[in-house]
């Protein structure tokens, strides 16, 4: 469509504006929220809003499609087509009725579902659910708007769903908690790096928090950001006057707010919860007191993994070269088992002795590749957050891989050869993957610097036609055996010396193959190292394990003066015994004595805090010494305690936490059927259920899984629930405490009307109260027990409540 041209050259060079609020708006008119048939029963309802918010200055006219998938619909009376179609139809009226000049958005929001590992939902599931929405919308609107997205991983199945079926533009927005992370834990910069890579036309960030508290946040994106930005924030805190939710920054506040985001940069504004027609003409008139000051930023090469964002080109990263069954029988054997957790602790223990990218090859004989590296790459994600160097030369391999990869994965590679860029650089582009360009071509590893330079040349160049910019190549200039090829380790060092000066370009080196073949490796590998990293050698792939290697690093960074204040060397050495490292091996190689009885606990301890499902389920099958309950009391909570410790203090995110909690959960299930089942020994249960009008239940599912682990018993009755469905549940269940979830502010009214509800009837069991749109003020005012502002927090309540029991 044109109007989808004239949308992409307006990005980036005027101020786009969106509109605001569209559940604030129903509420102000008396209509009720949630309602899948909205815009087919109450048309007039939908386009009345949308023309308020046109009439005030809105380019955007976004559908009221908000929550409307297959996975939402299930059960419904509507089908997703005819949502869609009639959403369509009212945002096309709208602008019919104005003779505004605006543009028809998609607006497609999350599932409402966690993906695996989190949740349940496959993430093919998930592109199968936007690709439908993709498939419906597409020759009818002007672009896609991805809002109020709290899990990265799930973007990318909705971007990919675009990309792969239609040639709209994009407006990619995610959702921000007050901790300055997405829900699972993604960074600003991660964000923006999965998502400029990914390919969409603009960046964006809605919901959750107010503008105030946008602003660092905006901060971060702006200072990194090579594509335009836009901002939408709830209208500051929600408050509750007894009958509504309301927010508490008016128009005038909220635009100054934004005035201020103008001055950092940002290209576009608009409003999501709270926010009115009044707030956005109050922004559009702000705009004119401010100057259009968006600037792109320099590009960086970046590298993401589940919650860890890795910037290749400043200092030295080490890249982990143990996953490779090279060399390594045990993990051959490992791989054709299947056994591959042993693989998973591997990668654990390579990252806790200083890696901070992992290379990830499972290339032996009579396997199924793309399905074995695929599973481990699945497995490596669930406890590892750090990004994964995917190291295949199989492309079918290298493409499954990439697809499910939660992140930005580092590709390892393409050379010279024109086949292989051919295969290759399709998968870099679609992933948006940063790839290894190796300095050999058809006529095999050139003896000379000059000649291996002239292949990276070539493979930066034949890159560019694919789309893919040089900052997202880095140059492997090829080891070869000092013992076979001395004169040729020079020419290594001399070419990363060129790539760095005249390209600009990260490099990567594999350190080990150059003292092959001689005696006193070690010796060797960290004096070609030393030598390759003042050439402008970036990324080794090399052995963590090597402590002298290691440290190596450490003390170029200190020399170089790359780490301020020598604070890295410090930290890796302040414990240093003796200048001769201890262990050069993997340390999975030694026995770590896991079965004994007198390690038991701590091994348990460490399995749970760490999310090792299968050691841990196999280490509480060994403890039989120890009563069940002494080792749920002595050892699983201990680990869970910590784990809440360190979710509260920041040191960790959502999904350790979550992983940990469903590694306890197992532990328990394994130490339940050896437990007295009395009723003095349950605890529970607790109800909970997201209350009526509102399908989000995301919260709701992780409180579950943690409390489950917590060895209380939960009675989940789902999401859009009423509040005689809720009495009646407490009435069968009679359970110690019922937890309610609300997303929408919104559906707090049913919150209060659930509550009052089972007061009337005499049940006065604790309520805890929870969502995004809750705080201790509305759980006040609504008459709740509790507010549970978290998983961990919620916990803490329901021990209390346990603990008061009377269980006599």
């Amino acid at each position: 469509m044109n109007r989808s041209k004239e949308l992409v050259e307006i990005i980036g060079k005027r101020f786009l504006i969106s509109d605001g609020g569209f559940g604030s708006m129903l509420q102000k008119h008396g209509i009720k929220t949630g309602d899948a048939g909205l815009n087919i029963n109450n048309p007039e309802a939908v386009i009345r809003i949308h023309e308020a918010y046109l009439n005030c200055g809105s380019q955007i006219v976004t559908t009221n499609t908000f929550g409307i998938d297959r996975i939402h619909l299930e059960g419904s009376e509507y089908s997703v087509k005819q949502v869609i179609a009639a959403a369509i139809t009212n945002a096309k009226q709208a602008i019919t009725n104005t003779s505004k000049d605006a543009f028809i958005m998609y607006d497609m929001s999350s599932t409402g579902k966690l993906l695996k590992p989190l949740g349940d939902l496959d993430f093919d599931e998930a592109y199968e659910a936007f690709k439908e929405l993709v498939d419906f919308a597409k020759n009818d609107v002007d672009g896609f708007f991805i809002e109020t997205f709290s899990d990265l991983y799930e973007m990318k199945a909705a971007i990919l769903a675009i990309k792969e079926n239609c040639n709209l533009p994009v407006i990619a927005s995610a959702t921000f908690s007050s901790n300055g992370k997405m829900l699972t834990g993604a960074s600003p910069i991660q964000v923006v790096t999965m998502l400029e890579n990914l390919g969409v036309d603009m960046l964006a960030v809605n919901c959750s928090l107010g503008p105030k508290e946008l602003l660092p946040i905006v901060d971060q994106i702006l200072s990194v950001a090579t594509l335009p930005f836009l901002v939408q924030p709830n209208a500051g805190l929600p408050r509750f006057d007894g009958v509504n939710t309301y927010y508490e920054i008016d128009p005038i506040e909220f635009a100054s707010y934004i005035g201020q985001m103008i001055d950092m940069g940002i290209a576009g504004f608009g409003g999501c919860c709270g926010t009115t027609p009044e707030h956005i003409k109050a922004c559009i008139e702000e705009s004119y007191k401010h100057e259009f000051s968006y600037s792109p930023k320099n590009n960086a090469t970046r590298v993401t993994g589940t919650m860890k964002c890795v910037e290749i080109g400043n200092r030295v990263i080490c890249c982990g070269e143990r996953l490779n069954p090279t060399g390594k029988p045990k993990m051959k054997l490992a791989l054709a088992e299947g056994r591959l957790d042993d693989i998973v602790t591997e990668g654990i223990k390579q990252i806790e002795a200083g890696a901070k990218v992992l290379d990830v090859n499972v290339g032996i004989p009579n396997i199924d590749e793309p399905q074995i590296l695929t599973d481990l790459i699945i497995k490596l994600q669930e406890l590892i957050d750090v990004p994964l160097q995917i190291d295949s030369s199989d492309p079918v391999a290298l493409d499954r891989a990439c697809r499910i990869y939660n992140g930005i994965p580092l590709v390892n590679s393409v050379n010279g050869k024109k086949e292989v860029m051919d295969s290759v650089f399709p998968i870099v582009k679609k992933y948006g993957g940063v790839v290894i360009g190796l300095c050999i071509d058809d006529k095999g590893i050139p003896p000379t610097s000059d000649e291996r330079f002239e292949i990276a040349k070539s493979i930066v160049k034949e890159a560019q036609k694919y789309g893919i910019p040089s900052h997202r190549i880095i140059i492997d200039s090829l080891v070869l055996t000092a013992s076979a090829q001395q004169k040729e380790a020079i020419e290594t060092i001399k070419c990363v010396s060129m790539v760095t000066k005249e390209l600009g370009l990260g490099t990567t080196l594999g350190l080990s193959n150059v003292s092959f073949g001689l005696p006193n490796r070690p010796l060797i590998n960290r004096t070609f190292l030393a030598m390759a990293m003042q050439a402008g050698l970036k990324l080794p792939i090399m052995n963590p394990f090597d402590r002298e290697l290691m440290g190596t690093i450490d003390a170029y960074e200190v020399l170089g003066n790359f780490d301020e204040g020598a604070s890295s060397y410090i930290e890796n050495h302040k414990d240093d015994v003796s200048t001769v490292a201890s262990s050069s091996k993997s340390i999975s190689s030694t026995s770590d004595n896991s079965n004994d009885d007198s390690n038991s606990a701590s091994v348990l301890f460490d399995a749970i805090v760490k999310g090792q499902k299968t050691l841990a389920v196999e280490t509480v099958k060994q403890m039989k010494d120890i009563a069940p309950l002494d080792v749920v009391s002595l050892h699983m909570i201990p680990a869970l305690d910590k784990v809440g410790a360190d979710y509260d203090s920041g040191k960790i995110f959502l999904p350790q936490l979550m992983m940990s909690a469903e590694t306890a959960k197992l532990v328990f299930d394994v130490l339940k059927e050896n437990i007295d089942s009395g009723n003095d020994n349950k605890k529970g249960p607790i109800i909970l259920a997201t209350v009526e009008g509102d399908v989000h239940d995301i919260g709701k599912n992780i409180v579950k899984v943690v409390l489950q682990s917590y060895g209380f018993e939960v009675v989940d009755l789902g999401k859009d629930i009423k509040a005689s469905e809720i009495y009646d549940a407490v009435v069968n269940y009679n359970p110690i405490a019922v937890g309610l979830s609300a997303l929408m502010t919104t559906t707090v009214v049913y919150m209060r009307k659930t509550i009052e509800l089972l007061r009337n009837k005499g049940i006065k069991i604790p309520v805890i109260v929870g969502g995004a749109v809750l705080s201790q003020d509305v759980c006040d005012q609504i008459g709740g027990d509790y507010y549970g502002k978290d998983a961990m927090e919620t916990v803490r309540i329901a021990e209390t409540i346990y603990n008061k029991i009377d269980r006599k």
